[in-house]
């Protein structure tokens, strides 16, 4: 474990195959030597690709991250049905698909970009009665989830490969979504709109926010050096930044309300030493607080 002081910070982390994010986690506390960890964003086991992970201080802005635009790139299978809409459930229905054409396919893909209603897989981490919905369907209950508001911005096919003889047919995309958007729920519904089934057969997650897969470090590699975004820069760019005057950072560093600022919020407000004060929202002419950090060490921000 780390023996050095305590950081605060941001670790974007590139997730690998057959690890939950839960993993990381837990990864993440014996590198960084601290019990206060956190993600912002689930990534299933069969996913890679960016999992940013919270250290101290800085798992107060998981929240905001959670709720920022994701991008991923997919590999769907038309031609078969799987219980979890994925590569690793059974596969439950096969259907030809020789005689889906390109055209067909992106005409159905236009058709789930934009706002659309999605009715999130039965193996979703959604809670149901107070139970996950994958810890029912595994215990053979049935799930009926009611399809919610999310937002495909861009959902952009690069390559059709037929497989097996034409029967099967493999598609690479890029897709850019609200948070809440499930990509396997996509690569159902695709499939369900030719009439030939479909599930997600790979998922690369490249961007969570302003953290791209560019920024991101292996396990290894973290292994090797603990690789931490400040909390303070961090905050920058997740926010747009507001430069404080001595006598504001005092009253928010109280907690006590300041004059308005010029962004809508959240607004990361910074010292004119640099150091992050507070997150704040306008309530008429003041700007209020959201959060405030402690000056100091990341104990007292504990």
């Amino acid at each position: 474990m780390n023996s050095g002081p305590l950081r605060s910070g941001l670790i974007i982390v590139d997730k690998p195959q057959g690890w939950t994010s839960h993993d990381v986690v837990g990864r993440m506390r014996r590198l960084a030597g601290t019990r206060k960890v956190g993600h912002a964003g689930t990534l299933d086991p069969m996913a890679t690709g960016v999992l940013v992970v919270g250290i101290n201080r800085a798992t107060r802005l998981l929240t905001y991250i959670v709720g920022t635009r994701k991008t991923y790139t997919a590999t769907i299978r038309l031609g078969q049905s799987t219980v979890t809409d994925d590569a690793e459930g059974d596969v439950t229905n096969e259907t030809i698909a020789a005689a889906v054409t390109e055209d067909a396919i992106r005409a159905a893909v236009a058709n789930l970009t934009g706002d659309i209603e999605q009715v999130p897989s039965s193996v979703s981490a959604i809670k149901v009665n107070g139970q996950r919905s994958y810890a029912r369907v595994r215990a053979g209950a049935e799930v009926d989830l009611p399809a919610r508001p999310v937002t495909v911005h861009r959902f952009d096919i690069h390559d059709i490969r037929r497989e097996r003889g034409g029967k099967l047919l493999d598609i690479d995309a890029t897709v850019e979504c609200s948070s809440g958007t499930y990509i396997r729920a996509l690569a159902r519904d695709l499939g369900d709109a030719l009439g030939v089934g479909g599930h997600l057969t790979a998922l690369r997650r490249t961007q969570v926010g302003p953290y791209g897969i560019d920024a991101a470090a292996t396990l290894e590699e973290l292994a090797e050096e603990l690789q931490l975004l400040e909390l303070d820069d961090a905050a920058r760019a997740l926010f747009p930044a507001r430069e404080l005057e001595p006598a504001e950072a005092a009253d928010l560093s109280h907690g006590r309300r300041i004059s308005a600022s010029t962004e809508a919020g959240p607004v990361a407000a910074f010292a004119p030493d640099g150091r992050l004060v507070a997150l704040l929202d306008n309530k008429g002419s003041d700007a209020k607080p959201l959060l405030v950090f402690a000056p100091g060490n990341d104990e007292a921000g504990r």
